[in-house]
């Protein structure tokens, strides 16, 4: 299980943040999961997180597909709000899906826990990877020896976030982790 120090060593203990047990007591999510959330918190991670944007209220207010999600983060893909992206947690089953724009959601992961623990050794494996951090995406401007690398660290890494969290990687299509890192590289 992920820890708000393993986190902060990747993250930076200003990019790690803590949910308020006030803003997550009403929740209808497991409660092992609402303490997850204000125990170990959620990371900004590199080209998936752009910030913690946890909502507080009562009932579920993100809209998607599958029904409304409480939100757990936001990515500014552009400046108007109708256009970003966000990680939600499922009512009841505590699943957590990532939303895309049009309201779409894609199975991310079983639990708020695989998530979090998927997130750390998603972050701590791409912020040590002089590949996978590149600013511009690892399929710019790297030689054909840096690509090969770049897609045997990316296999190495779908492999340890399958072991953490085998559902997530049960199917491909509608499904977040494998279509991530499929296309990283394209």
């Amino acid at each position: 299980m992920a820890t708000y120090g393993q986190l902060t060593e990747w993250a930076g203990p200003g990019h790690v943040t803590r949910a308020g047990r006030d803003v997550v007591a009403s929740w209808r999510i497991p409660g092992f999961m609402k303490a997850q959330l204000v125990e170990v918190d959620i990371p900004v991670a590199p080209r998936l997180i752009e910030q913690v944007v946890m909502q507080s209220e009562a009932e579920p207010a993100l809209l998607t597909s599958r029904g409304p999600l409480y939100r757990l983060t936001e990515q500014a893909d552009t400046d108007e709000p109708a256009e970003r992206s966000s990680f939600g947690v499922e009512p009841e089953t505590g699943a957590v899906y990532f939303v895309m724009p049009d309201g779409e959601a894609w199975f991310a992961n079983s639990s708020v826990n695989a998530w979090l623990d998927v997130l750390h050794r998603y972050g701590s494996r791409v912020t040590a990877s002089e590949l996978l951090r590149k600013p511009d995406g690892p399929a710019e401007y790297l030689s054909e020896d840096e690509e090969e690398r770049a897609f045997a660290a990316l296999n190495r890494l779908a492999e340890e976030l399958k072991e953490i969290d085998p559902a997530a990687f049960n199917g491909y299509a509608g499904f977040f982790w494998p279509g991530l890192l499929d296309r990283w590289i394209s």
